[in-house]
């Protein structure tokens, strides 16, 4: 069910959340050393599927976000610490009357440390106003590999995201040197622009760092099953950066783990261990 905005702001506006997590390998396994939470973000206990990796889900009960509320997350991972984060569904932004919503994700990722960032995607309502910066900061020899999906407007509802602004900007910063910056407004004239989304409703970026050129070309010759898709990857030094841009967040989820699966052995030595809230 579809909330109208108005319900919506009313009773649900201006949350105030913050989420603070830390992570250590501790005797045989990465575990949870210190959580700090305010008001509406929380995480499920952690799982353990493949033995010392920790598996941790995070939720925002609301279920929704809506113009005022700010959230924050805040992740270090120590040294040799490995884990992996996700969401059980979707973040859905509302219409909003004026404000603008605010999200933002600070991940650090200390020296032989791993992150797998890979949440769902975002929704945005016709109308949302929203604000989302993520910011990797990569020690030395730390591996990362994450995903950035974001949805505008329900084009499986025909629901065209005709009014609204998203102002998204993604960084990777290693040892305080920008690997990659990415910056974008989107509304509807970005949108249907041919230097924006041309058209497209799923806009999506999937990052992995070390990459060497051997398996950048495995992605890519993998890619050529995808010819009727908009997507290209290419290598910035040691850093993988992979685009989807098309109208389906099933289909590019179907690559984004493909490819998912390609990287992990390699870049972790570990084999794909898909979390199970995903067969849900």
């Amino acid at each position: 069910m579809i909330v109208p905005s108005s319900e919506v702001d009313s009773k649900y506006s201006d949350w105030l959340a913050q989420l603070d997590l830390d992570f250590c390998y501790g005797t045989d396994k990465t575990v949870l050393s210190h959580r700090k939470q305010l008001g509406p973000l929380a995480v499920q206990r952690a799982f353990y599927p493949e033995g010392n990796v920790c598996h941790l889900y995070i939720l925002h009960p609301p279920g929704g976000v809506v113009g005022g509320d700010r959230l924050t997350i805040n992740v270090r991972i120590q040294d040799n610490a490995h884990t992996l984060l996700t969401t059980p569904g979707a973040t859905k932004f509302y219409r909003s009357q004026g404000k603008q919503a605010q999200q933002q994700q600070n991940l650090t990722i200390a020296d032989k440390a791993t992150l797998e960032w890979l949440p769902q995607e975002n929704i945005y309502f016709p109308g949302a106003q929203v604000k989302i910066k993520t910011q990797f900061n990569l020690h030395k020899n730390a591996h990362v590999i994450a995903w950035d999906l974001h949805c505008f407007g329900l084009p499986t509802n025909d629901d065209i995201f005709t009014s609204g602004e998203v102002q998204l900007e993604f960084l990777l910063i290693q040892d305080e040197r920008p690997l990659l910056i990415e910056k974008m407004n989107i509304n509807y004239d970005r949108l249907n622009s041919p230097t924006g989304l041309r058209g497209h409703a799923v806009m999506a970026m999937l990052v992995a760092n070390p990459v060497d050129e051997e398996l950048f070309e495995t992605i890519r010759l993998m890619l050529n099953n995808y010819s009727e898709q908009l997507v290209a990857v290419t290598l910035i030094e040691e850093c993988l950066l992979l685009r989807y841009l098309g109208n389906s967040t099933a289909q590019c989820h179907k690559i984004f783990i493909q490819t998912w699966m390609i990287l992990r052995p390699v870049i972790l030595n570990r084999q794909a261990c898909s979390p199970r809230i995903w067969a849900t």
